[in-house]
């Protein structure tokens, strides 16, 4: 039996006490206690009372198109979606070192700065094959002792456009995805039941899960998120599916209510990267509803976005400037989402948040994922963004070497 006793530790920026921790799982969180002989067989963390939080939980990503640590690109897309997607294919090939380095470098980064907890979407085309998904699964598969990482099998250029994407999509679920992704049925392929026909037969053929990528706006994406609902009702796959970005819930429209009624009902959660105008999601009407929300880094430094550093602590910060938080217990939700929110999207036997004030994560029975830094509070800790973090991970203490040859942290190129 393993046994890790993390010593004068602030769970949420509360009083100080000790956790103890048995075979990766939290058995009793009390008040400190003088370390004895009776301890001698403990692995004992000293917190020197520090703060300590539930592992951030990165529960959107791209690990095959991120650039981060790459010297920094200018962007070269044309506005709109589809400009993206064809800016990427474009010049995907061109990067300076592999899909799967880059990959590798992207999350050992968000490993080192405290997310154990991770959901990659890995393209999946007439264009790039399986190659992307491979340099994703490479990555998962050097770090699986130190993070638990899903991977989603996504169409980012649609389903129907191009042939054989579908033998793709089926080829990657064989080969260790764990979600079938969609991507705007009515937008990119303009034939949503066909679209939603093939990712759900998929998912049964499989068993997986379902993250279907929805930025469509307004009645249209009402709409779009009406025949998913519809699918997860047939096939009784409640608990199964996610919605990434759901614009349509930032619309404002008299339907938002009973839709995320109807997401609660159906237990399909969200994620999202914290988009600012026109993006910004109702939060504490999800979370009143009992959604389960996460909240990730999306693409990084790729040819999509110039954004992104690899710490979903700075996600966090940018989750609650956008949302327009500014009191404690607002930026503590923000955090909050970006912690166990995403971990109970990725892991549905987590329960969910519900609302300002949640402070999970230090229950006995609750998984042993931490993340401790130096911060007088949850709130300075998003504000500050300590660099300084002791990451643990199983019930373990994670170190990660993130000085992979060719790549920097950002902020460090020049410097000498």
């Amino acid at each position: 039996m393993s046994t890790l006793r993390i010593a004068n530790v602030r769970p949420w920026g509360g009083d100080a006490v000790d956790v103890l921790v048995e075979n990766g799982v939290v058995v009793k969180v009390s008040a400190m206690e003088p370390f004895g002989a009776a301890d001698a067989l403990d692995d004992r963390l000293a917190g020197d009372g520090r703060l300590i939080l539930p592992a951030l939980s990165d529960a959107h990503l791209h690990l095959d198109s991120s650039c981060l640590g790459l010297p920094f690109r200018a962007a070269t897309g044309e506005p709109g979606r589809w400009g993206r997607i064809m800016n990427d294919r474009e010049n995907w090939r061109s990067a300076d070192r592999s899909v799967a380095e880059r990959a590798t470098f992207t999350l050992a980064t968000a490993i080192a700065n405290g997310a154990t907890r991770i959901r990659s979407h890995a393209q999946i085309d007439a264009d790039s094959g399986l190659e992307k998904f491979e340099g994703v699964l490479a990555a998962r598969e050097r770090y699986a002792d130190v993070a638990d990482v899903q991977i989603v099998a996504f169409p980012q250029v649609g389903i129907l456009l191009e042939p054989g994407v579908v033998d793709l999509l089926d080829a990657a679920l064989r080969s260790g995805a764990d979600l079938i992704g969609g991507i705007d049925p009515c937008e990119i392929d303009r034939d949503p039941v066909r679209h939603l026909d093939a990712v759900f037969a998929l998912a049964e053929r499989h068993r997986a899960g379902v993250d279907i990528h929805l930025h469509e706006a307004g009645e249209l994406g009402l709409f779009t998120l009406s025949l998913i609902l519809e699918r997860v009702e047939a096939l009784g796959m409640q608990g199964q599916v996610t919605i990434s970005h759901a614009r349509c819930l930032a619309s404002g429209l008299p339907a938002v209510p009973a839709a995320i009624a109807r997401l609660a009902a159906n237990e399909v959660a969200i994620t999202h990267a914290a988009g600012s105008k026109g993006w910004e999601l109702p939060l504490l009407d999800l979370a009143a509803a009992g959604v389960r929300v996460g909240v990730g880094m999306d693409g990084q430094r790729d040819y999509w976005s110039p954004y992104g550093n690899g710490d979903m602590l700075d996600r966090a910060w940018q989750l609650a400037f956008v949302q327009g938080y500014a009191a404690d217990r607002e930026v503590e939700h923000a955090l909050a989402v970006a912690t166990w929110g995403g971990a109970g999207v990725i892991d549905r036997g987590l329960r969910a948040l519900d609302g300002l004030g949640a402070h999970p994560g230090f229950e006995p029975g609750d998984p042993a994922e931490f993340v401790l830094m130096d911060s007088i509070s949850p709130t300075a800790a998003v504000m500050d963004r300590p660099r300084e973090r002791t990451v643990i991970h199983r019930g373990a203490i994670v170190s990660v070497d993130t000085a992979l040859d060719g790549f920097e942290i950002p902020g460090r190129w020049g410097l000498k």
